[in-house]
C-alpha cells in the first residue's frame, strides 16, 4: 500500500450517513467468521487500500480509524465517502471481477480486516446472512454510484448514434457513469483539450481519469471494465446458452450446479427485457418486489458461484451442424463447439411504424426505462405507448419524475394485457393519463421530440400532446435470424418446440433418435429454446426462468441418449 497525493486529509472528515442501508456495520461475530481467512493490519493517513481502476484482490473491513473514498486522480482526486469502524468496503464490481470505480485511501491511524476476494465470494453465495447484507450493500452502492454519476466519462453529444450506443451499454449493463454532453455541459471542453480529443472524435470514454478509448466498439469497452472473460477455452461444450434473460441465466445457474461444462453469451448485458424493467412486483419470493436488473445481478453472481460467467457482448450470428454437435458464431469471431444449445435470444419490442420518428430515435424515443432513460427526460412530460405490463411498469417508474405521463393504449381495456395490480397503480397514479383508443401518427420538434399527434382509432378525433420523450413497448420481433433455417419457426420467426416442432422433423437428422422432440426442444435434437425466443412461451419472468431449470433437465436426457 502506497500513499495518495492529491488528497487532503488534514481536516475533519465526517462519516457518511447510511439512509439507505448502503453501508451497514458488521457485528464482532461476523468479522470474526470473515477472519478466519484474513489478516489484520495497521494503516496510516494517506495509505492507498486500492485505486480507481485497479483490481482490488481483498475485501477490507475497517476495524479502527476512517477510510475516505476517493474519486479521480492528481489534482482531481475528491473524497465522496468517509467509512468508520465495522463498515466494509467495496462494491458490486468487486465480487463480479470488475476494476474498481473508486479508490479507498486510510484517513486517520487505525486498522483494517484484509480478506482474500475468493474467501468472500464464497461467504456471499454461502452463508445466508452475512452473504446476504454484503450483496444487499453491494446492490445499493451500485446504484448510489449510478445516481451520483461516479465512474466512467462518458464525452460526446447526447444526439450522436455513437454516444448513445455506449450510453446504453453502460446502463444496461449498470455501469457507473456519467454523461458530459459536448452540446451542454461545460466541462466538456476543458476534458477534450486535457486529452487532446477533438469534438469530430467524440465520443470518447474516460476510465480512472486517466485513459482514452476514442470511440470504442461496445466488446472494446466491456474487455476494458472486466465484462469480458478470457478467451473461451477450446473443446466441446456439453451445453452452450445463447442469450442472458431470465430464461438464460436459470439455464446457466442450474446447468453450471449440475456440473455441466457450459459457455454462455448475451449480444448487450444479461437481463434481456426484464433487465429494462424498473420493478417487478409479482415475481415470487419478493415481496416488495425487485427491479429486473438487481434480479440479473443476483443470477450473474450465483451463476459465478458454479464456476460460470456470462460473456457480453456477443452476438450469434451463425448456428452450423456438424458431425453432431452444433458450432455456433459470433460477432467477435470466436466459435463454440457443444453437444447442446439452448436457445434464448428473447424478443425485442417493435419499433413504432410512425412518420417522422427516424429523427427522433438518437435522442427522444426509448425501448426501455431503466434510471438512464429517466434521467434524459427529468421534470418532462413523456408518452408511453403500450398496453402490457412493460408499458404499465414504465408508467409507473417515469411518473416518479415526470410531471405528466402519457398512457397511450390501442384498446380500451388496460386489464385486458396488465396485471390487476399493476391496472390499479396506473389509474390511481394522479400523473399518469391513460388514453385509450390511441394511437400516433406523427412526432414533431427540433433537435429533440417536442410533441405527437394522436388519434383515438374509434372516433377519428385528432389531439396534439406535449412529450420529450416517447417509450416504445409495442409487439415482439424475436431474435432469431441468426438461426438462418436451421429451425422450425412460426409464421412471425418464434422457434417452435415440442409437439409444434414435430411436423417439421426431417428425418435424417433426427436418425438414431428414437424420440420425438421433448417439450422445449426445437425441430433438431439437442437444440432447445426457452423464454421469449419461444413459440407460444407465457411472457412473464417466472415463466422464463422455469423454462430454463426444464431445459436443463432435457439436456441431460439428451446427452444420455447420445452417450
Amino acid at each position: 500500500m502506497t500513499a495518495l497525493a492529491g488528497i487532503d486529509l488534514s481536516g475533519p472528515l465526517t462519516e457518511t450517513p447510511d439512509p439507505h442501508g448502503a453501508f451497514p456495520r458488521l457485528t464482532d461475530e461476523q468479522i470474526r467468521t470473515l477472519g478466519g481467512g484474513g489478516e489484520r493490519r495497521p494503516v496510516q493517513p494517506g495509505e492507498v487500500l486500492y485505486t480507481e481502476g485497479g483490481r482490488p484482490s481483498e475485501f477490507f473491513v475497517i476495524l479502527r480509524g476512517k477510510v475516505a473514498v476517493t474519486e479521480g486522480t492528481g489534482d482531481d482526486a475528491k473524497v465522496v465517502r468517509v467509512h468508520g469502524p465495522h463498515r466494509f468496503l467495496g462494491e458490486l464490481g468487486l465480487l463480479e471481477g470488475q476494476p474498481a470505480f473508486v479508490g479507498a485511501v486510510a484517513a486517520e491511524p487505525g486498522e483494517v480486516l484484509a480478506v482474500p476476494m475468493s474467501t468472500v465470494r464464497h461467504l456471499v453465495l454461502g452463508d445466508p446472512v452475512l452473504g446476504d447484507l454484503i450483496l444487499r450493500a453491494y446492490l445499493v452502492r451500485r446504484t448510489l454510484l449510478i445516481g451520483a454519476g461516479n465512474g466512467l466519462r462518458i464525452v460526446g453529444s447526447c444526439y450522436s448514434p455513437g454516444t448513445r450506443r455506449l450510453l446504453e451499454f453502460a446502463a444496461r449493463n449498470r455501469l457507473p457513469y456519467r454523461l458530459v454532453d459536448v452540446d451542454k455541459d461545460q466541462q466538456a471542453e476543458a476534458l477534450l483539450e486535457r486529452f487532446g480529443v477533438a469534438v469530430a472524435d467524440t465520443p470518447v470514454v474516460v476510465l480512472n481519469g486517466t485513459e482514452v478509448l476514442r470511440n470504442p466498439s461496445t466488446a472494446e469497452l466491456a474487455g476494458r471494465i472486466g465484462l469480458r472473460p478470457p478467451e473461451p477455452e477450446r473443446g466441446v461444450r456439453d451445453l452452450l446458452v445463447v442469450g442472458a434473460g431470465p430464461g438464460g441465466l436459470a439455464t446457466v445457474v442450474y446447468g453450471a450446479s449440475d456440473g455441466l461444462r457450459l459457455s454462455a453469451f448475451d449480444a448487450m448485458a444479461p437481463g434481456g427485457q426484464a433487465g429494462t424493467t424498473s420493478r417487478i412486483e409479482n415475481y415470487l419470493g419478493f415481496p416488495p418486489g425487485i427491479s429486473g436488473a438487481e434480479l440479473a445481478e443476483r443470477s450473474v453472481i450465483q451463476a459465478a458461484k458454479f464456476g460460470a460467467r456470462v460473456a457480453v457482448p456477443a452476438e450469434a450470428r451463425t448456428l452450423e451442424a456438424r458431425d453432431g454437435r452444433y458450432a455456433v458464431g459470433f460477432d467477435d469471431g470466436i466459435e463454440i463447439v457443444s453437444r447442446t444449445v439452448v436457445i434464448a435470444t428473447g424478443a425485442r419490442y417493435r419499433r413504432l411504424a410512425v412518420p417522422g420518428i427516424e429523427k427522433f430515435e438518437a435522442s427522444s424515443v426509448y425501448y426501455a426505462a431503466t434510471l438512464h432513460e429517466a434521467r434524459r427526460c427529468l421534470a418532462s412530460p413523456v408518452a408511453v405507448v403500450g398496453g402490457g405490463n412493460s408499458a404499465g411498469q414504465a408508467a409507473v417508474f417515469l411518473a416518479e419524475g415526470s410531471p405528466v405521463v402519457h398512457l397511450l393504449v390501442r384498446g380500451g381495456d388496460l386489464a385486458a394485457n396488465m396485471s390487476r395490480y399493476l391496472v390499479e397503480q396506473v389509474e390511481q397514479h394522479p400523473r399518469i393519463t391513460v388514453l385509450g383508443h390511441t394511437e400516433v401518427r406523427e412526432l414533431a420538434g427540433g433537435d429533440r421530440l417536442e410533441s405527437l399527434l394522436v388519434e383515438n382509432n374509434r372516433t377519428g378525433e385528432r389531439r396534439v400532446l406535449d412529450a420529450r420523450a416517447l417509450f416504445v413497448f409495442i409487439g415482439a420481433s424475436p431474435h432469431t435470424a441468426w438461426l438462418s433455417g436451421m429451425v422450425a419457426l412460426d409464421e412471425d420467426g418464434f422457434v417452435l418446440t415440442g409437439a409444434d416442432a414435430e411436423g417439421f422433423r426431417d428425418a435424417d437428422v433426427w436418425r438414431g433418435v428414437q424420440r420425438p422432440p421433448l417439450v422445449l426442444e426445437t425441430s433438431r435434437p439437442g437444440l432447445f429454446a426457452v423464454g421469449d425466443v419461444r413459440h407460444g412461451s407465457v411472457k412473464r419472468v417466472a415463466s422464463a426462468v422455469g423454462e430454463g431449470a426444464m431445459a436443463v433437465r432435457f439436456v441431460h436426457e439428451h446427452l444420455s441418449q447420445e452417450a
